[in-house]
């Protein structure tokens, strides 16, 4: 009855708090990556580091590693420990590896791997972070809300960004370069360990536990949260017997497993996540990771301005998520993710022509870009919406991590090619190019929308994808509801094996299974 339990909440105080404690990931994301750029320049001077700037780009692959290395490692520790320790943990290694940035005392050879060694780790951090937090949220909201909590947690990365933005214009221009560039680092392990404090007071996943067979648990944190949502006044309806599903716990289940459930069990969604994910990735790497040069060697704009007009940019990132996320669980996940995707492609088409042109100078090519970011971070905000409910509970934070991965690893060509076409600005062709090129993927991802998406609006997660554990066997009648998919099932005699499906276990095509 937990999922169901779970489902039939209204919206109180406690989940506020939950979102507020959990979605802060974004926002320390947001925060480091605008932190770490600001910076580059200041490090190269000698009142900072003196570094290199060979030495100083290879600080964002080090913590872009990190992070592919944190969502793997941790996906699985969150899938096999639980959601609140892993929560917990991952903030806690981001806080000490960012904290211990600020430390670095010289550019010698030790103080360089020191720096390198302590950028990965807070990468590590933020990309368990991932991982634990959408698993986390996904099982203790309930399904109506579902979609717009977790895109708007997504698009929080870009509150973070405008934290970071403004504190590094007030660091580094009112600061001794060898404080300011410190202090940026310290922004993000001080609202850590505010967080920290926060995220102690929130109970385990009762789903997570009860697929584990910590039965007394899960009615334990279950109880908690209903305990809390009535504290707020609000009245909550019985739940009705025939809404229950039967579990039978497994051990853990590891990346094999996975592999199982991605390619056998569901090979059209794993194509699906795949596309939303390394789409939005490459847009975004492409586009924010040089505005800044676009603004500085074609447009003119002093390396000192520039950070307004990223503000500028980031509201428009930051708005989309928050006022269009309602409508993907009204209007529903297949026409919001792409018509999203295919709006914003169809726009940077357009801006790309502009740009080429001539038309625009940097503010209103600032202004297009906001538009057009408000519709695609809505987007890229739903692509870890997707791989975050379309996947079984049991594997749920592997699945993230493993997307995760992906999605970084080809991203990472972006700030390389459009680096490269950007050159001394003098060829706006070749970057006309590139602006095409994005605006064609992001019209493909909407295409593997359409064809292979989930209607996953309103369902419980239990009925978008039967878990590895439900002991449904052949036959057995399910009636699919709004909610849970009904199931009448009598106690399984043994337990599964280690395997996708398991033994007695559902087949391939579960419910809301599309493709």
């Amino acid at each position: 009855m937990i999922p169901a339990r779970v489902d039939r909440l209204p919206w109180s105080p406690f989940h506020t708090r939950m979102v507020i404690a959990l979605g802060t990931a974004w926002v320390l994301e947001g925060l480091e990556i605008t932190v770490a750029s600001a910076v580059a320049g200041t490090l190269t001077e000698s009142a900072a580091l003196g570094m290199s700037s060979t030495q100083v780009g290879a600080l964002a692959t080090v913590y872009l590693v990190g992070e592919v290395v944190g969502a793997l490692v941790f996906g699985s520790l969150a899938d096999r420990m639980g959601r609140r320790k892993l929560f917990m943990v991952t903030l806690g290694v981001y806080l000490a590896g960012s904290g211990l940035t600020a430390l670095t005392l010289g550019s010698g050879v030790g103080w360089l791997v020191y720096m390198y060694g302590t950028r990965f780790i807070a990468g590590m951090g933020i990309g368990g972070e991932y991982s634990a937090m959408h698993s986390a949220i996904d099982e203790l909201i309930p399904a109506r809300y579902r979609g717009r909590v977790d895109i708007g947690i997504s698009g929080a990365y870009w509150g973070g960004a405008i934290l970071g933005t403004l504190g590094t214009l007030l660091f580094l221009n009112e600061l001794p370069a060898n404080v300011g560039w410190r202090l940026g680092f310290l922004l993000g392990p001080v609202l850590a360990v505010v967080i920290l404090f926060v995220r102690r007071h929130l109970p385990e996943s009762p789903r997570w536990q009860v697929m584990h067979g910590r039965e007394d648990e899960a009615e334990a944190s279950i109880s908690f949260i209903e305990r809390e949502v009535r504290r707020a006044g609000k009245e909550l309806e019985d739940v009705p017997a025939d809404r229950a599903i039967a579990i039978h716990p497994t051990a853990h289940r590891g990346y094999l497993t996975l592999v199982r459930v991605l390619f056998a069990r569901y090979p059209s969604r794993s194509v699906l996540g795949a596309s939303l994910m390394v789409t939005q990735s490459f847009l975004y790497n492409a586009i924010f990771f040089t505005y800044t040069l676009v603004l500085t060697k074609i447009y003119g704009i002093a390396a000192s301005a520039a950070p307004w007009y990223l503000i500028a940019f980031a509201v428009g990132n930051l708005t989309g998520p928050l006022v269009l996320g309602p409508l993907f669980d009204t209007v529903g996940r297949r026409k919001m993710i792409s018509g999203t995707y295919l709006l914003s492609g169809l726009l940077l088409a357009l801006s790309a022509w502009l740009f080429y042109t001539g038309v625009l100078n940097a503010a209103t090519q600032t202004v297009l870009w906001c538009v057009i970011f408000f519709f695609a971070s809505a987007g890229a905000s739903s692509a870890y919406l997707t791989v975050s409910e379309l996947f079984p509970v049991e594997v749920r934070a592997q699945a993230i991590a493993v997307f995760f991965a992906i999605a970084q690893s080809v991203g990472a060509l972006g700030p390389v090619l459009y680096g490269a076409l950007i050159g001394d600005g003098a060829d706006r062709g070749r970057l006309f190019l590139g602006y095409l090129l994005a605006a064609l993927v992001m019209c493909g991802g909407a295409f593997v929308e359409l064809t292979l998406g989930v209607d996953a609006e309103g369902r419980s997660l239990e009925d978008v994808t039967t878990p590895l554990s439900s002991a449904r066997k052949a036959g057995t009648k399910v009636s699919e509801s709004p909610g849970l998919a009904a199931q009448s099932v009598q106690p399984p005699a043994a337990r599964h094996s280690d395997g996708a499906g398991g033994t007695g276990g559902p087949g391939r095509d579960g419910p809301g299974e599309k493709g």
